[in-house]
Protein backbone atom coordinates (compact mmCIF):
# COMPACT_ATOMS: atom_id res chain seq x y z
CA UNK A 1 0.00 0.00 0.00
CA UNK A 2 0.98 3.37 -1.24
CA UNK A 3 0.41 5.92 2.14
CA UNK A 4 -0.92 9.45 0.85
CA UNK A 5 1.99 11.17 2.17
CA UNK A 6 4.53 9.04 -0.44
CA UNK A 7 2.03 9.69 -3.04
CA UNK A 8 2.41 13.36 -2.49
CA UNK A 9 6.27 13.36 -1.72
CA UNK A 10 6.56 11.01 -5.00
CA UNK A 11 4.61 13.89 -7.04
CA UNK A 12 6.60 16.67 -5.31
CA UNK A 13 9.62 15.15 -6.17
CA UNK A 14 9.13 16.15 -9.97
CA UNK A 15 10.85 19.35 -11.09
CA UNK A 16 8.74 22.62 -10.76
CA UNK A 17 5.70 20.53 -9.66
CA UNK A 18 3.17 22.84 -6.86
CA UNK A 19 0.22 20.92 -5.03
CA UNK A 20 -2.83 22.79 -5.50
CA UNK A 21 -6.94 22.21 -4.60
CA UNK A 22 -8.71 20.86 -7.41
CA UNK A 23 -12.72 20.32 -6.90
CA UNK A 24 -13.10 17.43 -3.83
CA UNK A 25 -9.05 16.67 -4.28
CA UNK A 26 -5.16 17.90 -4.49
CA UNK A 27 -3.79 18.16 -7.37
CA UNK A 28 -0.29 18.07 -8.94
CA UNK A 29 0.75 20.25 -11.68
CA UNK A 30 3.36 21.91 -13.89
CA UNK A 31 3.32 25.63 -14.67
CA UNK A 32 1.37 23.63 -18.18
CA UNK A 33 -1.03 21.47 -16.57
CA UNK A 34 -2.18 19.24 -14.26
CA UNK A 35 -0.49 15.80 -14.26
CA UNK A 36 -1.75 14.12 -11.21
CA UNK A 37 -5.05 14.74 -8.53
CA UNK A 38 -5.12 12.35 -5.63
CA UNK A 39 -8.71 11.57 -3.65
CA UNK A 40 -6.90 11.05 -0.45
CA UNK A 41 -10.42 9.53 1.50
CA UNK A 42 -10.73 6.90 -1.34
CA UNK A 43 -6.57 5.96 -1.45
CA UNK A 44 -6.90 6.72 -5.11
CA UNK A 45 -4.63 9.08 -7.62
CA UNK A 46 -5.82 9.90 -11.47
CA UNK A 47 -3.36 10.27 -14.44
CA UNK A 48 -4.32 11.96 -18.02
CA UNK A 49 -2.55 9.34 -20.21
CA UNK A 50 -3.80 8.89 -23.37
CA UNK A 51 -6.57 6.02 -24.52
CA UNK A 52 -3.29 3.95 -25.65
CA UNK A 53 -1.20 4.56 -22.45
CA UNK A 54 -4.38 3.65 -20.79
CA UNK A 55 -4.57 0.92 -22.21
CA UNK A 56 -1.05 -0.26 -21.41
CA UNK A 57 -1.81 0.85 -17.89
CA UNK A 58 -4.92 -1.19 -17.34
CA UNK A 59 -3.28 -4.62 -19.05
CA UNK A 60 0.06 -4.72 -16.76
CA UNK A 61 -2.07 -4.24 -13.91
CA UNK A 62 -5.67 -5.04 -14.08
CA UNK A 63 -7.48 -3.89 -10.80
CA UNK A 64 -4.85 -1.45 -9.92
CA UNK A 65 -5.26 0.80 -12.70
CA UNK A 66 -8.74 1.28 -14.51
CA UNK A 67 -10.10 3.95 -16.20
CA UNK A 68 -12.08 6.73 -14.75
CA UNK A 69 -15.80 6.20 -15.14
CA UNK A 70 -17.65 8.50 -17.54
CA UNK A 71 -16.07 10.51 -20.61
CA UNK A 72 -13.05 11.48 -18.58
CA UNK A 73 -12.01 7.73 -18.86
CA UNK A 74 -12.55 8.00 -22.71
CA UNK A 75 -9.89 10.63 -22.98
CA UNK A 76 -7.12 8.64 -21.27
CA UNK A 77 -8.42 9.76 -17.35
CA UNK A 78 -6.80 6.80 -15.38
CA UNK A 79 -7.15 5.94 -12.14
CA UNK A 80 -4.69 4.10 -9.69
CA UNK A 81 -5.48 2.38 -6.37
CA UNK A 82 -3.13 3.60 -3.93
CA UNK A 83 -3.81 0.21 -1.82
CA UNK A 84 -2.56 -1.97 -4.67
CA UNK A 85 0.02 -0.53 -6.56
CA UNK A 86 3.53 -1.23 -6.19
CA UNK A 87 5.91 1.67 -5.37
CA UNK A 88 7.51 0.94 -8.90
CA UNK A 89 4.54 1.17 -11.02
CA UNK A 90 3.69 4.20 -9.24
CA UNK A 91 6.87 5.74 -9.43
CA UNK A 92 6.50 5.11 -13.80
CA UNK A 93 3.04 6.76 -13.41
CA UNK A 94 4.23 9.83 -12.30
CA UNK A 95 7.10 10.35 -14.51
CA UNK A 96 5.06 9.22 -17.31
CA UNK A 97 2.00 11.48 -16.37
CA UNK A 98 4.62 14.48 -15.36
CA UNK A 99 6.57 14.04 -18.23
CA UNK A 100 3.59 15.16 -20.26
CA UNK A 101 2.52 17.91 -18.72
CA UNK A 102 5.72 19.43 -18.33
CA UNK A 103 6.83 22.45 -20.27
CA UNK A 104 9.79 21.52 -23.24
CA UNK A 105 12.85 22.76 -21.51
CA UNK A 106 11.76 20.37 -18.53
CA UNK A 107 11.17 17.37 -20.85
CA UNK A 108 14.82 17.94 -22.16
CA UNK A 109 16.25 18.11 -18.88
CA UNK A 110 14.62 14.77 -17.54
CA UNK A 111 15.67 12.83 -20.55
CA UNK A 112 18.69 13.60 -20.36
CA UNK A 113 19.15 13.20 -16.60
CA UNK A 114 17.46 9.41 -17.17
CA UNK A 115 19.33 8.38 -20.55
CA UNK A 116 16.25 8.20 -22.34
Amino acid sequence: MITIATFRELCLSMPETTEVKHFDRQAFRTKRKIFATLLEEAFTANFPFSPEEQAAWCKLAPGVFYPVPGGWGLQGWTTADLKKVKKSQLVDAVQSAWYHAAPAKLQEQFRMQNGL
